[in-house]
């Protein structure tokens, strides 16, 4: 397939040495871990080049992932410590067939996969988000039987009309956040929200396996080329190390791996402790949560945390779709020309990764620089999260963003799934990203057509 596409990609273009012409290696995003399925499973998928028992290995990790943890004692041994307080029971919960999470958006839908950290001012002793001395570093809607929930968060929206430069009118949806229904009173007077969906998990291995050393270079904080870009690393704090690492994983970049971003997910989004993070999140005041049963000392082993953290590192990213076709190839033009490509950077290469040969020497076109950038005041949660500023968010993967909406059945994006569209999704950006969009507001409704067809092929 893939040597099939190269001679059709260079009939197409106008020359294969050309600026503007696609090269063969994007309509494989993902390199040789690409698969071709474009069906509600398309997020699902192991890596192509899996193969034998590191396939069967994925599929355990598969089954761990949706599995429900349950309330500690149980016959389930192995499977219980659920919360006390938690987000979700499973991993599948929030991240549904490997994709996206959204908002609620019906009245008195619960957020079941958008999730709120919660700090104060200050840092804590490597440099992160100093948790809420009441509520702890994340808002838990739910508990177990006896533990009270901490509270809820309430959502409202105010619209904002514009148009763009042909006269064509939109609206954009503001969200709004209020704690209700908390049970230990009032939080910290200078509480700091910030609500998060859950990304989609299709190709985080290889963005694992871009070199360190890439991502620096990328960087530009003092922005020195003068294009109003100063894309940042967040340096965090890497637990197991010991150490302050290149961050890449999150919203903010906040997590320096994939194994340290899957066993703080375990324990902040379902309660489940483990050699990395040996503490329930249950504060002080918290006396029923402290008390509650465990399930185990910790509660997940390392063997299961391996598991799982293999099965999310070697999820596929589909083949792009259409790629070969007119209206995208001048979108993919409009791409570069808008200024979407300084941040949403198109390819890149994977270094050698030792325990994974399907991710090493990849060519990969996930469309980020893994970078934080200033997306202005409009998109801010106003929150520091190691050395990202309440502004910042990093850039996040286009790849597969076109299947979303086949996958989980909506089209809701940024960090907090306010934008209803892609579309939407441009019109917010603000600070860095505001010369780029008002060159998107001045296109000619063809062209932003076409951009958009583009942004759906990936």
């Amino acid at each position: 397939m893939r040597r099939a596409l190269i001679p059709l990609l260079c009939l197409l273009a106008s020359g294969c040495g050309d600026d503007d012409a696609p090269t063969p290696e994007e309509a494989l995003p993902g390199g040789e871990t690409t698969v071709h399925d474009t069906t509600r499973n398309a997020f699902a998928l192991a890596a192509r080049n899996l193969q034998g028992e590191r396939r069967d290995a994925f599929f355990v990790g598969n089954a761990l992932f949706n599995r429900n943890w349950v309330t500690a004692p149980a016959s389930a041994e192995g499977l219980d410590g659920l919360g006390p307080t938690f987000n979700a029971s499973s991993c599948a919960a929030c991240h549904f067939k490997d994709g996206r999470g959204k908002p609620p958006t019906e009245p008195g839908e619960k957020p079941l996969s958008l999730l709120f950290r919660l700090s104060i001012p200050g840092v804590d002793e490597h440099g992160g988000p100093l948790a809420d001395p009441v509520y702890g570093g994340q808002l838990q809607p739910l508990s177990i039987l006896g533990v009270p929930a901490e509270g809820q968060m309430a959502l409202s929206y105010n619209t904002h009309e514009g148009q763009y430069a042909d006269g064509t009118p939109w609206s954009l949806e503001e969200p709004h956040y209020t704690l209700e229904n908390l049970a230990f009173g009032a939080p910290h007077a200078e509480l700091r929200v910030s609500p998060r969906v859950a990304p989609v998990m299709i190709g985080l291995g290889l963005l694992e396996a871009i070199p360190d050393a890439a991502l620096e270079k990328l960087a530009d904080p003092e922005d020195r080329d003068g294009d109003g870009i100063s894309g940042r690393v967040n340096h965090v704090w890497d637990v197991q190390a010991g150490a302050v690492r290149v961050g890449r994983f999150g919203w903010k970049a906040n997590q320096p791996s994939l194994s340290q971003q899957n066993t703080s997910a375990f324990r902040g989004d379902i309660g489940i402790t483990s050699a990395l993070f040996p503490d329930e999140d249950c504060p002080p005041v918290q006396t029923a949560c402290q008390q509650a049963p465990k399930g185990g000392t910790p509660e997940v082993d390392e063997q299961k945390l391996n598991q799982v953290t293999f099965y999310s590192r070697m999820l596929a990213v589909p083949a792009r779709r259409d790629a070969d076709a007119p209206d995208v190839l001048r979108g993919r033009s409009l791409f570069r020309e808008v200024g979407c490509a300084t941040c949403h950077v198109p390819r890149h290469e994977t270094g050698t990764v030792e325990d994974a040969p399907e991710l090493s020497g990849q060519i990969i076109f996930p469309y980020t620089d893994l970078l934080l950038h200033d997306m202005g005041e409009a998109l801010s949660d106003h929150r520091p999260d190691f050395e990202a500023t309440g502004n910042e968010w990093r850039t996040p993967p286009l790849w597969g963003i076109g299947l979303v909406e086949t996958v989980n059945r909506h089209t809701r994006f940024l960090h907090d799934g306010r934008a209803r569209s892609l579309e939407e999704a441009i019109l917010w950006h603000g600070g860095e990203g505001e010369k780029a969009r008002e060159r998107f507001r001045t296109l000619s409704a063809t062209e932003r057509a076409q951009l958009l067809r583009f942004l759906e092929s990936l």
